[in-house]
C-alpha cells in the first residue's frame, strides 16, 4: 500500500534522515519511533507529498493517503457536523455517521468547534481520517491532548480501520495498546552534508 525505497529527507536544507526503506501492507500498523527532532514529522510530510524527498522513492497509488498533522485542521466557527460534512464533501460524499461514532462525537455534533475542549477538538480532527475513506492513514502524534478514555477510543478506531483492510503509519511516543511493526529512525539519522546536493548555504 505504501513503500519507501532508500528515501532521504531534509528540513530547511539540512539532512535529517537517509536510507529509509519500508513496506506498509494492508491491515498493518507501523509505529515510527525516535526522540524529538529525529525526523518523524519530516518523514510523514514527505510521504504525504507535502515536501519533496532529497533522494529515493515513495511508491503509493494516487488518492491513497490521508494525513493528520499536529494541527487539528478544523474551523472554529463551524459545528462538529459542519466540519465533518465539509471534509466529507471534499472527498465526494456526505456520510459522516461512521466518523461521529468512531470518535465518540455524537453528543457533540451540534456544538461549535470553538466550544470544544482541546481533547474534543483533537477527536474531531482525527475523525476527518474516517470521512476521507482513504486506506492509508499517516498520523503525527495523534494522541496529543487525549485523555486515557479518548486514547482507547482512538485505538479502537485504528483497529477498525485495519480490519476494513486499511493501514496506518503513526509517529508516537506512547503505547497505543495494539500490535504493530516498529520503524526506529535513530539509526537512520543523516550526518551533516551526507545528502547528495546539500547546499552549504543552509549549514
Amino acid at each position: 500500500m505504501l513503500e519507501a525505497r532508500d528515501l532521504s529527507v531534509s528540513r530547511g536544507g539540512v539532512p535529517v534522515l537517509t536510507g529509509v526503506s519500508f513496506k506498509l501492507t494492508t491491515q498493518t500498523a507501523m509505529i515510527l519511533r525516535g526522540p524529538n527532532g529525529s525526523g518523524k514529522t519530516t518523514l510523514l510530510r514527505t510521504l504525504a507529498g507535502l515536501q519533496p524527498a532529497s533522494s529515493g522513492d515513495v511508491i503509493v497509488e494516487p488518492d491513497t493517503l490521508a494525513y493528520a498533522a499536529h494541527s487539528d485542521g478544523i474551523k472554529a466557527t463551524l459545528t462538529v457536523t459542519e466540519n465533518l460534512t465539509f471534509w466529507a464533501q471534499t472527498f465526494g460524499h456526505d456520510d459522516i455517521g461512521a466518523a461521529l461514532t468512531a470518535f465518540d462525537l455524537l453528543a457533540l455534533r451540534d456544538r461549535a468547534a470553538s466550544a470544544l475542549s482541546a481533547g474534543q477538538k483533537r477527536r474531531l480532527g482525527l475523525a476527518r481520517m474516517v470521512v476521507t475513506r482513504r486506506p492509508v492513514w499517516l498520523l503525527d502524534e495523534p494522541t496529543v491532548s487525549l485523555d486515557t478514555r479518548a486514547v482507547a477510543t482512538f485505538a479502537h478506531a485504528v483497529r477498525a480501520h485495519l480490519a476494513r483492510g486499511g493501514a496506518v503509519l503513526i509517529a508516537t511516543h506512547i503505547d497505543l495498546g495494539f500490535e504493530g511493526e516498529t520503524l526506529d529512525l535513530a539509526p537512520l539519522k543523516a550526518r551533516p552534508g551526507e545528502l547528495l546536493g546539500f547546499d552549504e548555504a543552509f549549514s
